[in-house]
Parts: C-alpha cells; structure tokens; sequence
C-alpha cells in the first residue's frame, strides 16, 4: 500500500498545479478563505450581514454570497473592509503585495 503526503493527494484527487482543474480548485478555495475573513471581520465589528450590505450599497443577500465564496472582486473586498474600519492587506505571491485599507 501506498502512502500519500497531502501535496501528492491533492495532486492526485484535483490535480497537478497548473491543469484547469487544480486552478480552478486553488480559487475556490481562495475565495472562500477571502469570504471566510470577511464574516470574521463582520462578526468582530458586530454588524448583521444587512448592516454591511447597508454600508456598501447591496442587499444582504449579496453579503451572504461574498461570505460563502462567491462573486468576490477586488474592488468588492476593499469597499468593504473600508467600510468596516478594518486594515488588510492582500499577499499576491511574486507581485507583492496590496494593501486594501
């Protein structure tokens, strides 16, 4: 029997890094991680998803689709963590990085 560290796994079920299947598999979970900051940061402001839909001009239920890791741009995510008050800054691996705040 075979025994896998976790790279060769992930390799193995999703994919080699750089097929189509594991780029798209290192965004999802990026955006998710991205959402998963966001409900973070909202929950430790003490703010209703309704409330920073409020701060940043969309309906809840837009926040809640942010939150689960979906429909996240870049702009999406500095509107609002300014909105919120909160300083991030965003690591973009060889080109540096982006300060959102």
């Amino acid at each position: 029997m075979k025994f896998y560290n976790e790279a060769e796994a992930v390799d193995k079920v999703i994919g080699a890094k750089g097929t189509p299947e594991r780029m798209e598999f290192d965004a999802q979970v990026e955006d998710f991680l991205v959402g998963e900051a966001i409900r973070q940061a909202r929950q430790t402001k003490q703010l209703t998803q309704e409330q920073l839909g409020d701060l940043i001009g969309v309906r809840k239920a837009q926040i809640s689709k942010i939150e689960n890791g979906g429909n996240i741009t870049l702009r999406t995510i500095t509107r609002i963590f300014r909105a919120m008050g909160v300083n991030a800054s965003l690591d973009m691996g060889a080109m540096g990085r982006v300060a959102l705040c």
